[in-house]
């Protein structure tokens, strides 16, 4: 027969390894349809796509068409499962069903539905023809999507019930702020796979497995956590701004901000919305002229006036030369700047014996 070769697939950005099948995928079809009968043979063709046109059509649209009622529909595409697995062609057709089970098994036994399909399949027609052997098989067990999980199959059930479990207590680990290295989170996502057979656990299948959860996710920067947090989940200028700055490690300039942001994800950022943006969102602090600090680091918003008077309430009265060391660790200018404030004496006073305070 002639092979079946199955194309690279990516889903959440995971690549998935192509596979070669010694079967012809349309011919199999055909034979698997034949063992059917007529009226089962017709829904099952329009149910799965695999007429002349790729299109899938619901249960409610073939009965319409046939003036029947849906559960009928359902009765007339149970029945031609029935038929087929209980033929002679689908005994003959063994040898197939194994090397697409082996192949699920490679994956790491559960994977998310969209990316098993686009693996099997280069194109509508042949991942229609997949997704019916899946189905006709009863080796193949498809998991419906839920509120936590994509849809999934898998070929293995206490795999997949360790693997929902481990994906559940891996979310629950992590806070709503949490953002860890992707070295992290797979370290974490082992240490709760346990009981799991070590043959999956390569960081390939480990992120496959990752993609099947609708709660964690990574941002641009491979940084992973939860997928309602700030730094996972970017919408717009700000949340790549974020990122920026964090990966940076210090204040930035605002219009070092927006090339960073153009450099590490190829987003155009004016210059001048990036600064509108950064003064508006309460994560960054503007520490000095242009330049934006993060909250999170310790920095406070203010200017400099503001923060000499809680450096002198925190600290009491202080030294000249001990003020400015402290408020330029917090804030990015010049020495002058400092004096100047601290000499207005609106705010501060000079005691007798050298310090300042607050007034």
């Amino acid at each position: 027969m002639k092979k079946t070769r199955s194309s690279t697939a990516h889903a959440k950005g995971r690549t998935v390894p192509s596979t070669s099948f010694s079967f012809d995928a349309a011919t199999l079809a055909k034979r698997l349809l034949a063992a059917a009968p007529e009226r089962s043979r017709e829904v099952l063709t329009r149910r799965f796509g695999l007429g002349a046109s790729p299109e899938r059509e619901t249960l409610e649209a073939i009965g319409d068409r046939s003036s029947i009622t849906r559960e009928r529909v359902r009765q007339i595409e149970a029945a031609g499962l029935d038929a087929i697995r209980s033929s002679k062609v689908f005994k003959e057709a063994a040898t197939a069903f194994d090397e697409i089970a082996k192949y699920i098994h490679s994956l790491g036994a559960i994977v998310p539905e969209e990316t098993l399909l686009s693996a099997l399949g280069k194109d509508e027609k042949n991942r229609n023809r997949f997704r019916f052997f899946l189905m006709v098989n009863a080796a193949f067990f498809r998991e419906r999507e839920t509120n936590d999980f994509l849809a999934r199959w898998h070929v293995d059930h206490t795999t997949a019930k360790h693997i929902h479990s481990a994906l559940t207590r891996l979310y629950s680990s992590l806070s709503d702020t949490d953002v860890v290295t992707e070295g992290e989170l797979l370290d974490r996502f082992l240490d709760e796979l346990k009981e799991v057979n070590d043959a999956y656990k390569n960081e390939e299948v480990l992120k496959r497995w990752l993609s099947l959860s609708k709660h964690i996710g990574s941002n641009p920067l491979t940084q992973w956590g939860r997928v309602t947090a700030p730094a996972i989940r970017i919408k717009g200028v700000r949340d790549y701004a974020y990122l920026a700055v964090k990966r940076h490690g210090t204040p930035m300039h605002f219009s070092e901000v927006a090339k960073t942001i153009g450099a590490l994800f190829s987003k155009k950022a004016h210059i001048a919305t990036t600064h509108n943006e950064l003064i508006k969102d309460p994560r960054f602090v503007l520490v000095g002229r242009g330049l934006y600090a993060l909250t999170e680091w310790g920095y406070t918003p203010g200017v400099v006036r503001d923060v000499i008077r809680e450096t002198l309430e925190e600290k009491g009265p202080m030294k000249k030369e001990e003020i400015i060391k402290h408020v330029k660790k917090a804030r990015f200018v010049k020495d002058n700047t400092i004096l100047v404030n601290l000499n207005d004496s609106r705010y501060f006073k000079r005691m007798k014996d050298g310090r300042y305070a607050a007034v």
